[in-house]
């Protein structure tokens, strides 16, 4: 007597619609997901003394606390980071001897001083000094 046999199917879960999710998912965040280059100030704090002497600058930029950025006693029609690297290369000094420094108003944000950091970086000026007034007794 010859019985009818089984079909040998195997028994799981079918992977397809799992797959399918899958790649939405990994299309979904990649079209949605902006990237953004971070830009980030690598800043060696120097030791603290009770006197310090005033370092010579070849650049001054100052940074006023209505938002005037003057470059060499120069001010500049705006303060984005393109004109302050122009009026860095209109200077005429370049190299890595030249000693920048910066005098921000005590009031003026702290955005105004690292969009004037990121353009001397970008201008190509590694001596950079913070320039701070002696408190009065």
């Amino acid at each position: 007597m010859k019985f009818a046999r089984r079909s040998k199917t195997r028994e799981g879960v079918n992977l397809t619609p799992l797959i399918d999710v899958v790649f939405l998912l990994l299309i979904f965040f990649m079209v949605t997901t902006t990237f953004k280059t971070e830009s980030e100030l690598s800043v060696d704090l120097p030791q603290a003394s009770n006197e310090a002497e005033r370092a010579e600058a070849d650049i001054r930029i100052a940074v006023q606390a209505t938002g005037l950025i003057t470059v060499n006693g120069i001010a500049l029609p705006n303060s984005d980071a393109e004109t302050i690297v122009s009026a860095l290369q209109e200077t005429g000094l370049s190299g890595t001897d030249i000693t920048v420094a910066i005098e921000a108003d005590k009031t003026a944000t702290h955005q105004m001083v690292v969009t004037v950091l990121d353009a001397v970086g970008k201008s190509g000026y590694s001596k950079v000094h913070l320039a701070t007034s002696q408190q009065s007794e």
